[in-house]
């Protein structure tokens, strides 16, 4: 199994919203944990983080809102607002200690679909 499942991708039209969820184990639900996205075309990158405090891209600030829930060990990222360009895979990552570089566990990736 994955050491992290996504879930709660799909089709939207622009100006809706979705909500992902990541699933993890006991031991991959990470104090320091986050969202990426990897438009066409374009290189992974960071949409949103959480370690105790939570960080935003620019073009997603106000619009997306990411969260933990330790009872359940599930990372979610609410999506609103969404836009043609936030098409693309967003997948969830955890980083073994918060003081790593780099994150070491990731999801399998789900597809997010705006249309316009």
């Amino acid at each position: 199994q994955a050491p992290l499942v996504e879930s709660g991708g799909g089709s939207v039209q622009a100006g809706g919203s979705l909500r992902l969820s990541c699933s993890a184990s006991t031991y991959t639900y990470r104090n320091c944990m986050g969202w990426f996205r990897q438009r066409p075309g374009k290189e992974r990158g960071a949409v949103a983080e959480i370690d105790g405090i939570t960080r935003y891209a620019d073009s997603v600030k106000g619009r997306f809102t990411i969260s933990k829930d330790g009872a359940k060990n599930t990372l979610s990222l609410q999506m609103n607002s969404l836009k043609p360009e936030d098409t693309g895979v967003y997948y969830c990552a955890a980083k073994l200690f918060c003081g790593d570089a780099t994150y070491t566990y990731w999801g399998q990736g789900t597809q997010v679909t705006v249309s316009s």
